[in-house]
């Protein structure tokens, strides 16, 4: 399978091209920073850019795309196979899936986020932590203090060289329930991807999310 890597000099784009090169069956079509080549043609590409730098790729991509792109909204109906995700942990998605079913058992329960990363993490709060507010189906981020009906706080930290923690809490009368990732290493998000980019070669247009691929035997 031949893959484009857009983004490829910054931190995550590295990986993916070091995560390519371990796998026979991978091959790299071609690897760019801020300049796409003349023919972004491959049978997928992973972009780790900027919303500038993905929305030039999605105006001339011929094939499906995987993205990693925070701080940008992806189109309901893109020209290709897009799969968008702001964390390409399958245990992330696994912990959204949790969160979820947890929140629906557990109706009125208060709930709060904390959210841990490296000190150059440009966004805060991380899109994950956005991703699991609205898993809970709270979308509101509540003020310092008291928090009315509904509200959730989202709490992020930034320090370090931290890869990525994501803590939600459920608090109820005389208990809580406490749902955790902890990421150790940033080539899990590299693999992940590459997981994804097999997962959507070959699919018809359309918007994708990562929930998709998780127990897939195709990736």
């Amino acid at each position: 399978m031949r893959v484009g890597v857009n983004g490829a000099t910054g931190r995550m784009g590295r990986l993916v091209v070091e995560e390519i090169a371990r796998h026979d069956d991978l091959v790299l079509a071609w690897a760019c920073g801020r300049e796409l080549p003349a023919d972004v043609d491959a049978d997928v590409v992973i972009d780790f850019s900027t919303p500038e730098g993905v929305e030039r790729l999605l105006a001339g991509a011929r094939c499906p795309v995987v993205t990693g792109t925070t701080g940008w909204t992806p189109p309901t109906q893109p020209r290709v196979a897009l799969l968008h995700a702001a964390n390409f942990s399958l245990g992330v998605a696994v912990l959204a899936r949790l969160v979820r079913e947890a929140a629906a058992a557990l109706p009125g329960w208060d709930a709060e986020i904390v959210e841990l990363h490296h000190n150059q993490k440009r966004d805060a709060p991380s899109g994950t932590a956005l991703r699991l507010a609205e898993g809970l189906g709270q979308v509101r981020v509540g003020r310092d203090g008291a928090r009315g009906q509904g509200e959730i706080g989202i709490h992020a930290v930034r320090g370090g060289d931290i890869v990525g923690e994501h803590r939600v809490y459920l608090c109820g009368p005389g208990e809580r329930v406490e749902l955790a990732h902890v990421a150790t290493h940033r080539g899990l998000f590299a693999a992940g991807a590459v997981r994804c980019a097999r997962w959507l070669r070959g699919r018809p247009p359309g918007l994708y999310s990562i929930s998709s691929v998780i127990g897939s035997q195709s990736g």
